[in-house]
């Protein structure tokens, strides 16, 4: 069983889902200390002048973890957000079937950020048509120390093997997954070309930008982009 780690993210780009997608569990790592303005509350989608960064406002104190973050309520941020997918995508061929959606989750409000990070990739899954469960960390044993916290997931869900992002050799201790029988896999994912909005194609957008442009046929143009590496 190969299991996938990564922090939530807000409307999370393509080789985010690609992880997703060859694990047979992937786990929501939400016990780890948050980083603002990485991916964890913000994203970028696609405009007629080029790519722009929508964030969610947050109100947190170092070093908090990822599920202590409250979003700042005192910013209308959700109805900017809205009012940007309308604006920039409501043209493109299959925003219809998901308006629901948007309108919605920018009614709600929203207390803290993992919620809303959990909801929207809930989402984005089913509407890709990936299969794969997803689980909080929180809900999990954990360790402190890196290495040992992503083997400790592992051993609790009894994976055999572990699929790693592309630079995770970087921060890993890899011995101790071959001393633990566990399996070392490394993405290696190339984005895939399709059909934009504006002109020149732009990579690395929010996974939204591929689902409302392509629909049902998001999913095969993702694999597309699929490699694996070893250990």
């Amino acid at each position: 069983m190969i299991a996938t780690i990564h922090q939530p993210q807000y409307l999370p780009w393509l080789g985010y889902f690609d992880k997703m997608d060859q694990a047979d569990v992937f786990v929501l790592l939400d016990t780890v200390q948050f980083k603002k303005n990485e991916w964890q509350n913000r994203n970028r989608i696609k405009t007629a002048q080029g790519w722009q960064w929508i964030t969610v406002p947050t109100l947190h104190r170092f070093p908090s973890l990822i599920r202590e973050v409250q979003i700042n309520a005192e910013v209308s941020w959700a109805h900017k957000h809205r009012q940007a997918l309308c604006t920039h995508y409501g043209r493109a061929p299959y925003f219809q079937p998901h308006r629901d959606f948007f309108e919605a989750t920018y009614s709600q409000r929203w207390e803290n950020l993992v919620d809303l990070n959990v909801h929207v990739i809930r989402y984005l899954t089913t509407a890709l048509g990936i299969k794969t469960p997803l689980v909080l960390a929180s809900t999990l044993p954990t360790s402190e120390e890196p290495t040992e916290r992503l083997l400790t997931i592992c051993r609790s869900l009894g994976a055999t093997a572990y699929l790693s992002g592309r630079d995770g050799g970087k921060y890993m201790r890899t011995s101790r997954f071959a001393e633990e029988g566990i399996d070392l896999l490394f993405q290696d994912f190339t984005h895939p070309v399709y059909a934009q909005l504006y002109g020149e194609f732009l990579p690395q957008l929010s996974a939204i930008d591929l689902l409302l442009n392509c629909g049902s046929a998001s999913l095969s143009i993702l694999r597309q982009g699929r490699k694996q590496r070893h250990l």
